[in-house]
């Protein structure tokens, strides 16, 4: 005697919707669909974004202004030592 059936279900169903209204179902609908496809896109972007970075070039190393004796290599450097 206390169970739902199909038909009760069903009546209860057009109940809501009268009480509601029709627009609010598809609102709902549609806002359920627009967060499904927010939540794929953003697994999307998670997995483009494990991708390993550009590597960036290093500058090359500056010459040296003196050899090994001290003596100077390039001129523009000052010799206070």
């Amino acid at each position: 005697m206390g169970g739902f059936s199909p038909i009760h279900l069903l009546v209860l169903a057009v109940v809501a919707i009268l009480l509601l209204g029709g627009g609010r179902f598809s609102n709902l609908m549609g806002d359920v669909a627009k967060g499904v496809k927010n939540f794929k896109k953003g697994m999307a972007e998670e997995d483009e974004a494990k991708r390993p970075a550009a590597r960036i070039e290093a500058q090359s190393a500056a010459d040296p202004a003196f050899d090994r004796d001290g003596n100077k290599i390039r001129e523009g450097v000052r010799d206070d030592r």
